[in-house]
Protein backbone atom coordinates (compact mmCIF):
# COMPACT_ATOMS: atom_id res chain seq x y z
CA UNK A 1 0.00 0.00 0.00
CA UNK A 2 1.54 3.48 -0.89
CA UNK A 3 0.66 6.42 1.94
CA UNK A 4 0.90 9.91 1.23
CA UNK A 5 2.97 11.08 3.65
CA UNK A 6 1.51 14.91 3.49
CA UNK A 7 -1.84 13.47 4.90
CA UNK A 8 0.04 11.42 7.33
CA UNK A 9 1.83 14.22 8.71
CA UNK A 10 -0.45 17.86 7.84
CA UNK A 11 3.12 19.48 8.31
CA UNK A 12 4.57 18.52 5.57
CA UNK A 13 2.05 19.87 3.18
CA UNK A 14 3.40 23.11 1.05
CA UNK A 15 2.13 26.51 2.94
CA UNK A 16 -0.36 28.15 0.68
CA UNK A 17 0.85 31.03 -1.88
CA UNK A 18 0.69 34.25 -0.36
CA UNK A 19 -1.87 36.58 -2.59
CA UNK A 20 -0.29 39.81 -3.09
CA UNK A 21 -2.19 42.93 -4.68
CA UNK A 22 0.71 45.60 -5.10
CA UNK A 23 -0.48 49.63 -5.16
CA UNK A 24 2.11 51.91 -6.45
CA UNK A 25 1.22 55.04 -9.13
CA UNK A 26 5.36 54.20 -10.34
CA UNK A 27 4.98 52.00 -13.47
CA UNK A 28 8.76 51.00 -12.55
CA UNK A 29 7.55 50.42 -8.97
CA UNK A 30 4.89 48.23 -10.15
CA UNK A 31 6.91 46.25 -12.42
CA UNK A 32 9.91 45.83 -10.71
CA UNK A 33 8.26 44.10 -7.40
CA UNK A 34 6.11 42.28 -9.93
CA UNK A 35 8.67 41.19 -11.80
CA UNK A 36 10.78 39.87 -8.46
CA UNK A 37 7.42 37.11 -7.50
CA UNK A 38 7.59 35.80 -11.01
CA UNK A 39 7.96 32.36 -10.61
CA UNK A 40 7.95 32.32 -6.81
CA UNK A 41 5.88 29.62 -5.33
CA UNK A 42 5.21 31.22 -1.95
CA UNK A 43 4.00 34.84 -3.08
CA UNK A 44 1.66 35.17 -6.39
CA UNK A 45 1.45 38.78 -7.38
CA UNK A 46 -2.83 38.52 -8.25
CA UNK A 47 -2.97 42.55 -9.07
CA UNK A 48 -1.63 45.94 -9.24
CA UNK A 49 -3.12 49.21 -9.03
CA UNK A 50 -2.01 53.12 -9.50
CA UNK A 51 -3.77 54.28 -6.89
CA UNK A 52 -6.44 53.90 -3.99
CA UNK A 53 -9.42 53.95 -5.93
CA UNK A 54 -7.73 51.13 -8.25
CA UNK A 55 -6.74 49.17 -4.88
CA UNK A 56 -10.37 49.66 -3.07
CA UNK A 57 -12.29 48.21 -6.57
CA UNK A 58 -9.94 45.31 -6.80
CA UNK A 59 -9.75 44.09 -3.33
CA UNK A 60 -12.93 42.36 -3.13
CA UNK A 61 -12.33 40.37 -5.68
CA UNK A 62 -8.67 39.83 -5.71
CA UNK A 63 -8.57 39.41 -1.91
CA UNK A 64 -5.22 39.67 -1.32
CA UNK A 65 -3.58 37.92 1.40
CA UNK A 66 -1.19 41.30 1.76
CA UNK A 67 -1.29 44.50 0.28
CA UNK A 68 1.95 46.74 -0.44
CA UNK A 69 1.08 50.22 -0.82
CA UNK A 70 2.37 53.17 -1.57
CA UNK A 71 1.86 56.57 0.08
CA UNK A 72 2.20 59.26 -2.46
CA UNK A 73 -0.36 58.48 -5.10
CA UNK A 74 -2.95 60.61 -7.01
CA UNK A 75 -7.01 60.32 -6.75
CA UNK A 76 -7.10 58.64 -2.85
CA UNK A 77 -3.52 58.26 -1.43
CA UNK A 78 -2.03 55.14 0.66
CA UNK A 79 -3.04 56.81 3.43
CA UNK A 80 -6.61 57.52 2.36
CA UNK A 81 -7.02 54.12 0.73
CA UNK A 82 -5.56 52.90 4.00
CA UNK A 83 -8.66 53.94 6.12
CA UNK A 84 -10.86 52.57 3.71
CA UNK A 85 -9.16 49.41 3.75
CA UNK A 86 -9.40 48.90 7.60
CA UNK A 87 -13.39 50.30 7.64
CA UNK A 88 -13.80 47.91 4.62
CA UNK A 89 -11.86 44.70 4.13
CA UNK A 90 -9.10 44.44 6.95
CA UNK A 91 -5.69 42.93 6.00
CA UNK A 92 -2.44 43.21 6.16
CA UNK A 93 -1.06 46.30 4.46
CA UNK A 94 2.70 47.11 4.15
CA UNK A 95 3.55 50.84 3.65
CA UNK A 96 6.30 51.56 0.65
CA UNK A 97 7.97 54.58 2.78
CA UNK A 98 10.17 57.70 0.90
CA UNK A 99 12.95 58.39 3.34
CA UNK A 100 11.77 61.86 3.84
CA UNK A 101 10.37 64.12 7.25
CA UNK A 102 7.20 63.99 5.16
CA UNK A 103 7.58 60.67 4.49
CA UNK A 104 8.54 59.42 8.13
CA UNK A 105 5.27 61.24 8.99
CA UNK A 106 2.98 59.67 6.95
CA UNK A 107 4.53 56.27 8.02
CA UNK A 108 4.09 56.89 11.58
CA UNK A 109 0.15 58.20 11.19
CA UNK A 110 -0.22 54.45 8.59
CA UNK A 111 1.18 52.52 11.52
CA UNK A 112 -1.20 54.05 13.79
CA UNK A 113 -4.05 53.29 11.41
CA UNK A 114 -3.35 50.09 10.96
CA UNK A 115 -0.68 49.02 8.76
CA UNK A 116 1.61 46.34 10.00
CA UNK A 117 4.89 47.29 8.42
CA UNK A 118 7.17 49.58 6.62
CA UNK A 119 10.02 49.25 3.39
CA UNK A 120 11.71 52.20 3.00
CA UNK A 121 11.61 53.13 -0.81
CA UNK A 122 14.87 53.00 -2.51
CA UNK A 123 16.21 56.34 -3.46
CA UNK A 124 17.11 55.36 -7.24
CA UNK A 125 15.74 53.13 -9.67
CA UNK A 126 19.20 51.33 -9.75
CA UNK A 127 19.14 49.89 -6.00
CA UNK A 128 15.35 48.32 -6.17
CA UNK A 129 16.93 44.75 -5.98
CA UNK A 130 18.52 45.44 -2.41
CA UNK A 131 15.22 46.08 -0.68
CA UNK A 132 13.45 43.43 -2.13
CA UNK A 133 15.38 40.42 0.16
CA UNK A 134 13.05 43.09 3.31
CA UNK A 135 9.73 43.58 0.57
CA UNK A 136 9.77 39.60 0.52
CA UNK A 137 10.58 38.80 4.25
CA UNK A 138 7.87 41.42 5.76
CA UNK A 139 5.37 39.95 3.22
CA UNK A 140 6.01 36.32 4.15
CA UNK A 141 5.49 37.75 7.84
CA UNK A 142 2.43 40.02 6.90
CA UNK A 143 0.58 37.04 5.78
CA UNK A 144 0.26 35.73 9.48
CA UNK A 145 -0.89 38.64 10.95
CA UNK A 146 -4.36 39.01 12.42
CA UNK A 147 -5.52 42.31 11.38
CA UNK A 148 -8.55 44.35 13.41
CA UNK A 149 -9.93 47.17 12.37
CA UNK A 150 -8.94 49.88 14.04
CA UNK A 151 -10.76 51.41 17.06
CA UNK A 152 -9.85 55.09 16.32
CA UNK A 153 -8.49 56.99 13.64
CA UNK A 154 -5.68 59.37 14.19
CA UNK A 155 -7.88 62.23 13.45
CA UNK A 156 -9.99 61.04 16.23
CA UNK A 157 -6.99 60.06 18.48
CA UNK A 158 -5.78 63.94 18.33
CA UNK A 159 -9.22 65.40 18.63
CA UNK A 160 -9.87 62.92 21.71
CA UNK A 161 -6.81 64.85 23.61
CA UNK A 162 -7.35 67.77 22.32
CA UNK A 163 -8.42 69.06 25.73
CA UNK A 164 -6.07 67.25 27.74
CA UNK A 165 -3.47 69.90 29.92
CA UNK A 166 0.15 68.58 29.36
CA UNK A 167 1.20 66.47 32.81
CA UNK A 168 3.67 68.72 34.62
CA UNK A 169 6.78 67.20 35.33
CA UNK A 170 9.71 66.65 37.66
CA UNK A 171 12.89 65.80 38.93
CA UNK A 172 13.04 61.48 39.77
CA UNK A 173 13.40 60.39 43.27
CA UNK A 174 14.33 57.35 45.05
CA UNK A 175 10.34 56.87 45.70
CA UNK A 176 9.10 57.24 41.96
CA UNK A 177 8.41 54.11 39.79
CA UNK A 178 9.83 53.65 36.27
CA UNK A 179 7.93 52.09 33.81
CA UNK A 180 9.51 50.12 30.42
CA UNK A 181 7.11 49.93 27.49
CA UNK A 182 8.48 47.25 24.73
CA UNK A 183 7.09 46.53 21.56
CA UNK A 184 7.78 45.86 17.63
CA UNK A 185 5.29 45.09 15.17
CA UNK A 186 1.87 46.81 15.67
CA UNK A 187 3.28 48.65 18.72
CA UNK A 188 3.10 52.03 17.29
CA UNK A 189 -0.70 51.56 17.05
CA UNK A 190 -0.39 49.82 20.24
CA UNK A 191 1.34 52.75 21.91
CA UNK A 192 -1.15 54.92 20.68
CA UNK A 193 -3.86 53.21 22.06
CA UNK A 194 -1.92 52.95 25.76
CA UNK A 195 -0.56 56.88 25.93
CA UNK A 196 -3.53 57.91 25.06
CA UNK A 197 -5.29 56.32 28.11
CA UNK A 198 -2.58 57.14 31.01
CA UNK A 199 -3.49 60.48 33.17
CA UNK A 200 -1.32 63.27 33.51
CA UNK A 201 -0.90 62.47 37.03
CA UNK A 202 0.55 59.40 36.06
CA UNK A 203 3.22 59.44 39.19
CA UNK A 204 6.44 57.73 36.70
CA UNK A 205 8.86 58.32 34.68
CA UNK A 206 8.22 56.16 31.34
CA UNK A 207 11.00 54.86 28.68
CA UNK A 208 9.82 53.21 25.32
CA UNK A 209 11.88 51.08 23.66
CA UNK A 210 9.84 50.94 20.06
CA UNK A 211 11.58 48.30 16.91
CA UNK A 212 12.58 50.64 14.64
CA UNK A 213 15.02 51.90 12.12
CA UNK A 214 16.99 55.35 11.73
CA UNK A 215 14.35 58.32 10.75
CA UNK A 216 11.37 57.40 12.15
CA UNK A 217 10.78 57.65 15.62
CA UNK A 218 11.17 61.34 15.83
CA UNK A 219 7.79 61.21 13.84
CA UNK A 220 6.96 58.61 16.25
CA UNK A 221 7.44 60.69 19.48
CA UNK A 222 5.98 63.88 17.87
CA UNK A 223 2.69 61.96 17.29
CA UNK A 224 2.56 60.28 20.40
CA UNK A 225 3.40 63.75 22.31
CA UNK A 226 0.03 64.75 20.48
CA UNK A 227 -1.98 62.86 21.97
CA UNK A 228 -0.66 61.89 25.42
CA UNK A 229 -1.27 63.74 28.35
CA UNK A 230 2.39 63.19 29.34
CA UNK A 231 5.33 64.68 27.78
CA UNK A 232 6.87 62.60 24.98
CA UNK A 233 10.21 63.17 23.02
CA UNK A 234 12.84 60.83 21.12
CA UNK A 235 15.62 60.76 23.81
CA UNK A 236 19.09 62.08 23.25
CA UNK A 237 22.04 61.89 25.29
CA UNK A 238 22.06 63.49 28.29
CA UNK A 239 18.29 62.93 28.69
CA UNK A 240 16.40 61.97 32.22
CA UNK A 241 14.35 60.36 33.22
CA UNK A 242 11.33 62.43 35.03
CA UNK A 243 8.12 61.98 36.16
CA UNK A 244 5.22 62.76 33.51
CA UNK A 245 7.68 62.79 31.14
CA UNK A 246 8.49 59.80 28.24
CA UNK A 247 11.93 58.92 26.31
CA UNK A 248 11.47 57.20 23.46
CA UNK A 249 15.04 55.31 22.26
CA UNK A 250 15.88 56.58 18.55
CA UNK A 251 15.79 54.40 15.77
CA UNK A 252 19.00 52.71 15.28
CA UNK A 253 20.34 53.28 18.61
CA UNK A 254 20.45 51.06 21.83
CA UNK A 255 19.61 53.31 25.24
CA UNK A 256 20.55 52.67 28.36
CA UNK A 257 20.47 54.49 32.07
CA UNK A 258 22.87 55.24 35.02
CA UNK A 259 22.14 55.41 38.34
CA UNK A 260 20.77 59.06 38.28
CA UNK A 261 18.57 58.27 35.20
CA UNK A 262 20.82 60.01 32.60
CA UNK A 263 19.97 58.35 29.35
CA UNK A 264 23.30 57.00 27.26
CA UNK A 265 22.70 56.08 23.38
CA UNK A 266 25.20 53.96 21.64
CA UNK A 267 25.46 51.80 18.27
CA UNK A 268 26.83 48.72 19.47
CA UNK A 269 26.04 45.29 17.76
CA UNK A 270 21.86 44.24 17.54
CA UNK A 271 20.63 42.36 20.14
CA UNK A 272 17.93 39.98 18.99
CA UNK A 273 18.92 41.16 15.42
CA UNK A 274 17.45 44.82 16.30
CA UNK A 275 18.81 47.73 17.72
CA UNK A 276 17.29 49.47 19.78
CA UNK A 277 16.27 46.39 21.81
CA UNK A 278 14.08 46.34 24.80
CA UNK A 279 16.39 44.03 26.74
CA UNK A 280 19.16 46.53 26.77
CA UNK A 281 17.43 49.63 28.11
CA UNK A 282 15.18 47.27 30.87
CA UNK A 283 18.37 45.53 31.98
CA UNK A 284 20.09 49.10 32.72
CA UNK A 285 16.99 49.84 34.07
CA UNK A 286 16.75 46.65 36.74
CA UNK A 287 20.48 47.00 37.35
CA UNK A 288 20.42 50.96 38.37
CA UNK A 289 16.83 51.02 40.25
CA UNK A 290 16.15 47.31 41.10
CA UNK A 291 12.52 46.70 41.75
CA UNK A 292 11.41 50.51 41.36
CA UNK A 293 11.22 49.60 37.62
CA UNK A 294 7.46 48.08 36.22
CA UNK A 295 8.27 46.25 32.65
CA UNK A 296 5.09 46.34 29.77
CA UNK A 297 5.78 44.06 26.83
CA UNK A 298 3.11 44.67 23.73
CA UNK A 299 2.69 42.90 20.72
CA UNK A 300 5.88 42.25 18.72
CA UNK A 301 7.64 39.38 16.98
CA UNK A 302 10.39 37.30 18.96
CA UNK A 303 11.55 37.40 22.69
CA UNK A 304 13.22 40.68 23.05
CA UNK A 305 12.31 41.56 26.53
CA UNK A 306 12.25 38.40 28.32
CA UNK A 307 16.12 38.35 29.81
CA UNK A 308 15.27 41.77 31.06
CA UNK A 309 11.78 40.57 32.22
CA UNK A 310 13.26 37.47 34.17
CA UNK A 311 15.77 39.68 35.58
CA UNK A 312 13.05 42.07 37.19
CA UNK A 313 11.02 39.56 38.16
CA UNK A 314 13.55 37.51 39.86
CA UNK A 315 13.70 40.83 42.44
CA UNK A 316 10.46 41.54 43.10
CA UNK A 317 9.41 43.97 40.42
CA UNK A 318 6.04 44.19 38.09
CA UNK A 319 6.26 42.51 34.56
CA UNK A 320 3.11 42.76 32.60
CA UNK A 321 2.33 41.26 29.27
CA UNK A 322 -0.31 42.06 26.79
CA UNK A 323 -3.04 39.68 26.53
CA UNK A 324 -2.63 37.20 23.18
CA UNK A 325 -6.65 38.71 22.25
CA UNK A 326 -5.24 41.79 21.16
CA UNK A 327 -1.63 41.55 19.98
CA UNK A 328 -1.11 42.01 16.24
CA UNK A 329 1.71 39.12 16.75
CA UNK A 330 1.64 37.33 19.98
CA UNK A 331 5.54 37.13 19.98
CA UNK A 332 7.22 39.27 22.70
CA UNK A 333 4.50 38.54 25.15
CA UNK A 334 4.43 35.07 24.62
CA UNK A 335 8.23 34.55 25.34
CA UNK A 336 6.97 36.53 29.15
CA UNK A 337 4.03 34.21 30.17
CA UNK A 338 6.08 31.23 28.85
CA UNK A 339 8.68 32.56 30.98
CA UNK A 340 6.33 32.59 33.59
CA UNK A 341 7.78 36.20 34.80
CA UNK A 342 3.87 37.80 33.84
CA UNK A 343 2.46 39.02 36.71
CA UNK A 344 -0.33 40.83 35.07
CA UNK A 345 -1.89 39.85 31.46
CA UNK A 346 -3.49 42.61 30.21
CA UNK A 347 -5.53 43.60 26.78
CA UNK A 348 -4.10 46.48 25.60
CA UNK A 349 -7.46 48.69 26.09
CA UNK A 350 -6.83 47.61 29.87
CA UNK A 351 -2.82 48.14 29.90
CA UNK A 352 -3.09 52.00 30.52
CA UNK A 353 -5.46 51.82 33.68
CA UNK A 354 -3.29 48.52 35.04
CA UNK A 355 0.02 50.73 34.64
CA UNK A 356 -1.47 54.00 36.67
CA UNK A 357 -2.75 51.77 39.27
CA UNK A 358 0.03 49.36 39.65
CA UNK A 359 2.62 52.89 39.85
CA UNK A 360 0.37 54.55 42.59
CA UNK A 361 0.64 50.91 44.25
CA UNK A 362 4.11 50.63 43.63
CA UNK A 363 4.84 54.75 44.99
CA UNK A 364 3.07 54.09 48.35
CA UNK A 365 5.11 51.01 48.80
CA UNK A 366 8.42 52.90 48.55
CA UNK A 367 6.94 55.57 50.37
CA UNK A 368 6.64 53.23 52.96
CA UNK A 369 9.88 51.01 52.40
CA UNK A 370 12.05 54.37 52.85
Amino acid sequence: MITNPVSQNPSLAPAPTIKLLIVDDSAFMRYAISHHFEGNSSIQVVGTARNGIEALDLIPGLNPDVITMDIEMPKIDGITALREIMKRFPRPVIMLSSLTQEGAEATITALTIGAVDFVPKPTQKASINEVMSEVTAKIVRAATIRVKPALFTGKEMQAAQANKSKAVTKKLDQNDPIVLIGSSTGGPRALHTVLANIPGDLPAAVAIVQHMPVGFTYSLAERLNSQSALLVKEASDGDCLEVGKVLLAPGGYHMMFNEKGIVSLNQNPTVHGVRPAVDVTLISLVQSFGKNVMAVILTGMGNDGTNGAKLLHGIGGTVIAENESSCVVYGMPRSIVEAGVADEIIPLDGIAGTVYLQAKKMKRMLERDH
